[in-house]
């Protein structure tokens, strides 16, 4: 398939791209970041050195994906989202080994200008509404919004909120049953979707 890069990208030597991938206007690749197959970089991105990126990633307009970050399979970013790699930085004071990982699980989408604190974890499927403030780990399927972002109902991994009562759940989209208990949810039996073995983020 081949890898589509504007004339205006800059990708250094050594990083690793997918088949599929389409790399847009003024984005920058560093030398060793790996981003995997039918991936989608919009523009005036910013991929750093310590970054893996899975296969059907989205990452729109102006995304800067810094060091200690990953992102697994069928991630959104949406526009103008922010990620962050150091919880106290200071201009003066050099704090590159002190950088917090941040790991955002398979499918999960975080809304335009969200903010994402480092050193926390994006649950599979789980939904970061425009604007929020995520400050600590976020559980699968978990909608999030707020400033510190708080959990405000349930999605379904084809991404519409769950309707329901206090354990049992449906999807008004797709029909797909849910399971929640002890602030965690579940496709309803125990089954859950599983990141793609031949994903960059799992580690092959």
């Amino acid at each position: 398939m081949g890898v589509n890069i504007h004339s205006t990208a800059i990708i250094d030597d050594g990083a690793v791209i997918g088949d599929g991938t389409s790399i847009w206007h003024w984005t920058h690749v560093c030398a060793k970041a790996r981003i995997g197959a039918r991936c989608s970089l919009g523009q005036n991105v910013y991929v750093g050195n310590d970054t893996v990126i899975g296969n059907n990633v989205r990452v729109q307009n102006n995304v800067s994906i810094y060091d200690a970050v990953t992102l697994e399979d069928d991630v959104f970013c949406g526009p103008s989202m922010v990620f962050t790699n150091v919880i106290n930085p200071r201009s003066h004071v050099s704090r590159k080994h002190e950088y917090q990982r941040t790991l955002v699980r398979q499918g999960s989408t975080i809304g335009a200008n969200a903010t994402i604190v480092c050193g926390n974890t994006l649950g599979r499927y789980s939904l970061i509404g425009a604007g929020a403030v995520v400050t600590r780990d976020v559980p699968d399927h978990a909608l999030m919004a707020g400033v510190p972002a708080r959990r405000i109902g349930w999605v379904c991994s084809c991404g519409v909120r769950l309707a329901g009562g206090q354990v049992d759940f449906s999807c008004p989209g797709c029909g797909n049953r849910y399971t929640v208990a002890r602030e965690s949810c579940c496709l309803a039996g125990g089954s859950q979707p599983r990141a793609n073995n031949e994903g960059l983020a799992a580690g092959h």
